[in-house]
Order: structure tokens, then sequence, then C-alpha cells
């Protein structure tokens, strides 16, 4: 007799920021932008791009938040968004969330 599992997408269910954990992929999430400083610039082997790190937050706490170019366009201090397609790692003795390649984040109502 065979058991057969339950399909599973590797996709995570929508996790909190008490629930990441460094080394974390394919999050979802869903907080606010409490935090949106002014961007600064840095120099890339792609040339020159501009990049933020936002402070993003949830009932349950909050978290560090990098953006990058178009990302940055995307969102406003205040605004709810959903990220999707993000993962969760260690830089400089703090933990951070980077939304991934095939990532996204979007406004939500």
């Amino acid at each position: 007799m065979s058991v057969v599992e339950p399909f599973n997408s590797g996709k995570m269910p929508e996790m909190n920021v008490e629930e990441l954990t460094p080394e974390a992929d394919e999050v979802e999430i869903t907080g606010k932008i409490a935090e949106l400083p002014t961007p600064r610039a840095v120099s890339t082997r792609y040339g020159q791009k501009r990049i933020v790190t936002v402070v993003f937050e949830d009932e349950t706490g909050t978290i560090d938040l990098t953006l990058w170019e178009e990302e940055i366009d995307a969102i406003e201090e205040g605004a709810k968004v959903q990220i999707k397609g993000a993962y969760v790692r260690e830089w400089a003795n703090d933990v951070q969330l980077n939304i991934g390649r095939d990532g996204n984040i979007e406004t939500v109502e």
C-alpha cells in the first residue's frame, strides 16, 4: 500500500514578522511600510543603482526591508503592502527581508 503525499508547490504560506528567520525563502507577507528614508545611490557591477532600507511592520513586529530601483517607486510610507517571493538574510548582524529576483511588492487595501 502506498501513501500519497499532498501536492506542495514549494511556496510557503503567508508569514508574519515574528515567524521570519535567517535563511527563510519564498516568503509571502503583508504589512505596512512604517519608515521610508531617502534612497541612496550605490555602485554595482550593473552601474549606479538606488537602494533604501525601509522599516516593514505587521502586528507581530518590525524588520528591515531592502528595496531597489522600481521597488522604491512602487511604495509610499504608511502604505499597506503585500510582498511575495522574498527571502530573509542576516547582514551586518541585522536580519533583513529582501525581495527576490522573481518576487514583487505591491500596495494592497
